[in-house]
């Protein structure tokens, strides 16, 4: 043993001496690299350390020094996430991450301080408003931001189509359905971290989850259509079960954004592989079903969604909702392209608030306050909590999900300040009472002569059948589409079924 491990060393040694140039440069390099990439990691270090020193000043009062090494360092980081992305063994994702934390906590430094802050970076992007070209590191490490866009090894925007139907639904997103898109964005960023991931690990682009979570359900985690299916993603029990979701200690996970994000990534990549890799078709089997997909595109020999072969074989609500969804990641894309401005939102990375009395969120949401928040909070807790109802009283000493800033807010607001939290207790205990309703043929007579002070005739209803759309119907009616969804108690996106009954209030035929 002892001969045959001298000889082992030998033969190392001569084939060291072979060729000693090649070897010794090759780990002279590698030893380089890694030099060159611990140094960036130490700027990384240092210059978060400068920037928050400066935010500690401006904290303190001491603006213009504050801004000084705020500029100072944020102008080094960059320079270093840089050299970062062309130095390889370098990992871009510490520096982006890094400089999102920074401007998560000068967002609540600029609320505490006044708008005359923004002016050290002129109104700094927030970490969570990350679209392509719009966050400072991306622009500066342009393959940080293709995740955002990239499928499949193809930039999203090389991979739509900008046809009629497309057309047509910016259109739709861009007049009277804006404010759908602008709180689907709102309600997207205090969720981000929360969904985000799941696609980031597929290499799914992230338009495509706004896209499709727009158009679901705006953004609201308790979805649920009349069809029975739920959660931001609009799982039906069946399909949901498929990929994992279903209930787990009283609790419907179709509402919980990570696993029903988990599962939506799942199902799409599912289709991909069995349609070619199609986008339009891979989205299509979302809304009308993968077994008809599958069954069209083997059956057309692989064609594409806009093909007449399939394109004319589809419902019309799928026919709708493949452009409405692309034209919806889009704008995700390209807003400014189309004056589209998507409000600033300091959302940052759900933080673990622990109660320090019993409150439920309605509770909660009253005693914080908006500050500043156009909505309020109750969305938001809404969402990062979907267990709880609104209603629901929660013990002390649970842990919630909560946008960074309530930390903040919640014990100057709820625990100290015991009137405020009082008369948000006193709100939130009422409850309306209980009365007992009209005849439903007295409520229509009433309704009737209500509406608009003038008398109507009976309104006519009509079934739902197979192909019809919300759209379609309201079209060939004459009808008004938001009197004719008030009438029918439906809310964007309007989903129908085949069978429903509509009453056919405000149309003209």
């Amino acid at each position: 043993m002892r001969r045959y491990a001298i000889l082992l060393c030998c033969c190392a040694l001569a084939a060291c001496a072979t060729n000693p140039p090649a070897k010794i440069a090759h780990a002279t390099a590698a030893r380089t690299g890694i030099a060159a990439v611990d140094a960036l990691y130490a700027r990384l270090d240092a210059d978060t350390a400068r920037y928050d020193a400066g935010l500690d000043s401006v904290a303190r009062g001491d603006t213009d020094a504050g801004r000084t090494a705020i500029a100072a360092a944020r102008s080094d980081l960059l320079d270093a996430a840089s050299r970062c992305e062309a130095t390889p063994p370098c990992d871009s994702a510490r520096f982006i991450a890094a400089y999102d934390a920074l401007l998560t906590r000068q967002a609540s430094v600029m609320n505490n301080e006044g708008e005359s802050f923004a002016e050290v970076e002129d109104k700094p992007v927030a970490a969570t408003e990350i679209s392509a070209g719009s966050s400072p590191v991306i622009q500066n490490l342009p393959a940080a931001s293709r995740p955002i866009a990239m499928l499949k090894g193809r930039d999203l925007r090389e991979i739509i189509t900008l046809n009629e139907p497309m057309k047509a639904a910016l259109t739709e997103w861009l007049t009277s359905n804006r404010a759908q898109l602008i709180d689907a964005w709102e309600n997207y960023q205090y969720m981000r971290q929360l969904m985000w991931p799941e696609y980031e690990r597929a290499g799914l682009p992230e338009a495509l989850l706004f896209g499709i979570m727009a158009q679901e359900s705006g953004g609201k985690v308790h979805a649920v259509s009349r069809s029975g299916a739920a959660g931001l993603l609009q799982f039906m029990p069946a399909t949901g079960a498929a990929y994992g979701l279903g209930m787990s200690d009283g609790f419907d996970t179709r509402y919980d954004p990570t696993l029903a994000t988990r599962a939506n990534v799942q199902y799409l990549n599912a289709r991909f592989a069995e349609l070619g890799n199609n986008l339009e078709l891979a989205v299509a089997a979302y809304n009308g079903g993968e077994g008809k997909m599958a069954r069209l595109y083997t059956g057309t020999g692989g064609k594409g969604f806009w093909d007449p072969e399939i394109y004319g074989q589809l419902a019309p609500e799928t026919r709708d909702y493949v452009p409405r969804v692309l034209a919806a990641a889009w704008l995700f894309l390209n807003a400014k392209e189309y004056g589209l401005q998507f409000p600033r939102v300091n959302a940052g990375e759900p933080q673990q608030l622990t109660l320090a009395r019993g409150t439920s969120i309605n509770e909660l949401t009253i005693c914080l306050g908006n500050n500043g928040v156009r909505d309020g909070w109750f969305r938001s807790l809404r969402n990062l909590n979907p267990r709880y109802d609104p209603h629901d009283p929660i013990a002390a000493g649970t842990v919630l999900r909560v946008p960074p800033y309530v930390m903040h807010l919640y014990r100057p607001n709820c625990v100290d300040n015991n009137t405020r939290a009082q008369l948000a207790s006193d709100l939130a205990a009422a409850r309306k009472p209980v009365v007992v309703a009209p005849p439903p043929q007295v409520a229509v007579e009433e309704e009737r002569a209500s509406r608009h002070g003038r008398k109507e005739s009976r309104a006519k209803t009509y079934e739902v059948r197979r192909g019809d759309t919300f759209k379609s119907i309201a079209r060939r009616n004459g009808c008004d589409d938001d009197e004719l969804a008030r009438a029918n108690g439906l809310r964007s996106p309007y989903s129908i079924k085949r069978g429903m009954r509509l009453r056919l209030v405000g149309c003209d035929r």
